[in-house]
């Protein structure tokens, strides 16, 4: 098993992790993204996210996207937008050592915070995740507008 920096070519097979999680977290058909949008946006001029990829031979069987925030109270941090794990990968190791070069990285570079969220149902993650340090919030809510909200908010708030 290797760890290593994603590369744009590798976006196909992350794309492939992604929607497997999304089958997971009971939203298969929540994706929207494209293998084109991950290499675009995480590889060219200015790149929204970077990568870690798990291989097991030549296969991608893992990965972690994370990018950086600025927090108001705590200046740099790292978000872990996904650290996702084939099925039949998981229990091996693979997901702690993605987990663990994110925890590196941010050590290394000095951020303040790690955040990511987890599902309220997601019980072994959350074991997981406790077992090793982490502090899970359960008064603190996720917030999010989509894209039809976005569109419906400044419809309804266009300046004449």
């Amino acid at each position: 098993m290797t760890i290593r920096k994603g590369e744009a070519a590798d976006m196909p097979a992350v794309l492939e992790l992604i929607n497997e999680l999304a089958v997971f977290e009971r939203e298969p058909n929540a994706v929207v993204v494209t293998a084109a949008d991950l290499q675009r946006d995480g590889f060219q001029g200015n790149p929204l996210f970077t990568t870690f990829v798990a291989e097991v031979g030549e296969e991608i069987v893992g990965m972690a996207l994370f990018y950086y925030r600025y927090s108001t109270w705590k200046g740099k941090t790292i978000h872990l937008e996904d650290l996702i794990l084939k099925e039949k990968f998981r229990k091996q190791g693979i997901g702690f050592a993605l987990y663990q070069k994110i925890i590196e990285t941010g050590y290394r570079e000095g951020v303040r915070r790690i955040e990511w969220n987890v599902l309220d149902w997601n019980t072994p993650a959350i074991a997981f995740y406790e077992k090793t340090g982490a502090k899970v919030f359960d008064d603190w809510r996720v917030v999010q507008l989509d894209e039809k909200g976005i569109q419906a908010f400044v419809e309804k708030n266009k300046k004449s």
